[in-house]
């Protein structure tokens, strides 16, 4: 049996994800993908499947675990989380060449599917209210 996991953790959010042989069952928290809230956002989970054709995961069923964050980076977690394993999976059972063609289908069309976004909120300094602004200053 091929079994995979992948664990990818950001500021925010935790994100699991493991793939076995079967038959391309994609579950989210134990949820099939069809199932997914908010359901106006179900489309962004599916970009990978809907890119490289339901034929690329015939073979394996998927299991995403997802906490932390808000509903909006949780889906964009498991997005990405989907489709690293993807990439992971076809390089390590599949061949080199089909995940470089896989890897450039998903950052031709969106980088932040395989690249996750490093920016983070800057912590408040001591002098002002937030992370940059100062207290107005008075000479009278």
């Amino acid at each position: 049996a091929k079994n995979l996991d992948v664990l990818l953790l950001s500021c925010h959010d935790a994100r699991w994800s493991r793939w076995k042989s079967g038959n391309g069952i994609i579950k989210v928290n134990g949820v099939p993908l069809d199932l997914v809230s908010p359901q106006s956002l179900r489309f962004k989970i599916k970009e990978p499947v809907l890119l490289l054709g339901k034929e690329k995961f015939e073979g394996v069923d998927i299991r995403v675990r997802v906490r932390g964050g808000g509903h909006v980076s949780q889906i964009y977690a498991i997005r990405q989380a989907i489709s690293k394993s993807l990439v992971a999976y076809y390089q390590k059972y599949v061949d080199e060449a089909m995940k470089k063609e896989i890897k450039d289908i998903l950052t031709a069309y969106d980088r932040t599917l395989l690249v996750a976004d490093p920016r983070r909120c800057e912590p408040k300094k001591f002098g002002g209210p937030g992370a940059r602004a100062r207290y107005q200053k008075s000479y009278r």
